[in-house]
């Protein structure tokens, strides 16, 4: 029975395969992983990792921090103070400056929680009507935490910046409010990393006649790729999947949320398994990933990742754009190389890896949709969609963006045809906020 070893900055030198790893590199992990989160554990080092070439290696890149995540003034600032053995709060300090200057929260989310009465529900995200998003505070770490995580705040110590809420009463009074809310997704972190006796709390009360508007449960969780055995050996598997069972035999659709950003992820006897057993319970997997440099940034890669999901049962469902946030400076792509990306693998698949969805940016507005770039009264332009708006009568109405080859996110666009403001943007060129407790 395989059992579950973390590592992180204070033990990760003793992991066996490290001796393969220049000091160079072990001494920027030592350095980059005090502003940036770091945890792996023994599945990823002894079942995915290639240690051979491990200072190449996507999935290493995907877990252990790199120089070229934090920019060259940054990784300075800390190197100098750990060189001169600095006071620990002087130490404290430059890292959250740094932290601050790395865009924590993204998107616009501080605005997507809502309120009940007085409450102000810290562990809630609502952003379109249909959806709510819930943080599980016992779920806000992660098996392994990814590099370009979008939510690395959580893991920081960064508690005013944090989603996470204990109280379930709280959410179910909520839910009982939001009659046109037919989904709920559980988030983090991972909600997987939580105990099966736990997760019942959360979920079984939805299955209650009153929440029959809930017609949709979500989980989000990378546990999948890095710990498999969640599924297969751990304590409580068996109760995790008779879980899943219940409310799939309840009549609620039950969709399982994998997190894969390259095709090893998907090539052991461990994930094969536990694909296998959440199949059973009668759930759907459904994947997504950022589109990544140094990571997933081949279209062949993405050929291969769908057509091995698809073998597998799974459906793919979104290729997004790295967010704004964190190290995404050494994982962001142009958006038109993106949507070359997306759309040269697009073109090598079959009809049923053509359900994934790219590329996309989750941005303050909506999940906007990169169509493509053409030329349109003399200008090149981008062509872009809401695929998921705050307005949902925005979804669906193309719209153009002046063409800049660099743009990496959509804040770095502006409108094409000399217009002033995007069709969604109110006079001042900002977004309109619906307020979710508007949501009905």
């Amino acid at each position: 029975m395989k059992k579950i070893q973390y590592y992180n900055l204070q033990n990760f030198r003793s992991i066996p395969q490290m001796s393969s790893v220049s000091e160079t590199v072990k001494r920027d992990i030592e350095i980059v992983g005090r502003a940036l989160p770091f945890k792996t554990n023994n599945y990823v080092i002894d079942e995915l990792i290639d240690w051979e070439n491990a200072e190449t290696d996507p999935i290493f890149t995907l877990n252990f921090p790199r120089r070229g995540m934090l920019s060259k003034t940054q990784f300075s600032a800390i190197e100098k103070l750990l060189d001169t053995n600095a006071d620990p709060k002087t130490l404290a300090a430059e890292i959250e400056k740094i932290r601050l200057s790395l865009n924590p929260n993204p998107a616009g989310q501080k605005y997507d929680v809502p309120t009940l009465g007085e409450i102000k529900l810290k562990g809630i995200q609502h952003k379109y009507p249909e959806t709510v998003l819930f943080f599980p505070s016992q779920g806000q770490t992660c098996h392994a935490y990814c590099t370009f995580c979008f939510r690395w705040p959580q893991f920081s110590g960064m508690n005013e910046l944090k989603f996470a809420m204990k109280e379930a009463d709280l959410l179910f009074k909520y839910l009982k409010t939001k009659k046109k809310a037919t989904d709920i997704l559980f988030t983090g972190g991972d909600p997987m990393v939580m105990t099966a006796s736990i997760l019942e709390t959360y979920l079984l009360p939805l299955l209650a006649p009153e929440f029959n508007h809930i017609t949709s449960i979500r989980i989000g969780s990378k546990a999948l790729a890095y710990w498999p055995y969640r599924f297969l050996t751990d304590d409580d598997s068996l109760q995790i999947l008779q879980l899943f069972r219940k409310i799939v035999d309840s009549g609620k659709s039950l969709s399982f949320q994998a997190h894969f950003n390259h095709p090893r992820e998907l090539t052991t006897v461990a994930v094969k398994q536990a694909i296998d057993k959440i199949h059973s319970t009668g759930a759907k997997i459904r994947t997504q990933s950022p589109l990544l440099r140094n990571i997933n940034d081949k279209p062949e890669l993405w050929v291969e990742m769908w057509s091995k999901q698809v073998e597998l049962g799974l459906i793919p469902y979104y290729m997004f754009v790295a967010r704004d946030t964190g190290a995404k400076a050494y994982f962001e792509i142009p958006l038109e190389k993106c949507w070359n990306i997306f759309r040269q693998a697009y073109r090598q698949v079959s009809g049923l890896c053509r359900t994934a969805r790219g590329a996309v940016m989750s941005d303050h507005a909506g999940k906007i949709q990169v169509l493509g770039v053409t030329e349109v009264r003399g200008e090149k332009v981008f062509v872009l969609r809401f695929i998921q708006a705050r307005n949902p009568a925005w979804v669906q109405i193309p719209f153009f963006a002046q063409y800049d080859p660099k743009a990496t996110w959509f804040n770095q666009l502006k409108p094409a045809f000399g217009e002033e403001k995007f069709f969604f943007e109110n006079e001042r060129g900002v977004v309109p906020i619906t307020k979710p407790f508007m949501f009905e």
